[in-house]
């Protein structure tokens, strides 16, 4: 079992910058991808951005690709999202996800974008 612990979350005006972080704990030596997602108030939750821990390469939803940037420190065992532009519609509670052989989550970091 991995285990997961988000910051970096905060307030942001529209145009803004915020970087989170997810460090991860615990059984990181099978990891396989790790991640972010987020859920805002009445919507389901939504894939943002992930990031394949051995080779690096990254995948990103398509309404943060040219704003985001997903990035690891793997002696850190931790996982960056970069966040510039933000937008309303950025706000969310972003969690991290951690893959191996179970998923694994964080408790969540809120984000919040004003215009």
């Amino acid at each position: 079992q991995v285990q997961l612990m988000e910051s970096g979350g905060g307030l942001a005006q529209a145009g803004g910058s915020l970087r989170l972080s997810c460090t991860a704990s615990g059984r990181t030596y099978n990891l396989y991808t790790m991640g972010w997602f987020r859920q805002a108030p009445g919507k389901e939750r939504e894939f943002v951005a992930s990031i394949w821990w051995g080779g690096g390469m990254t995948n990103y939803a398509d309404s943060v690709k040219d704003r985001f940037t997903i990035s690891r420190d793997i002696p850190k065992t931790t996982v960056y999202l970069q966040m510039g532009n933000l937008k309303p519609e950025d706000t969310a509670l972003y969690h991290c996800n951690a893959n191996g052989p179970t998923a694994s989550w964080g408790q969540g970091t809120q984000v919040t974008v004003s215009s």
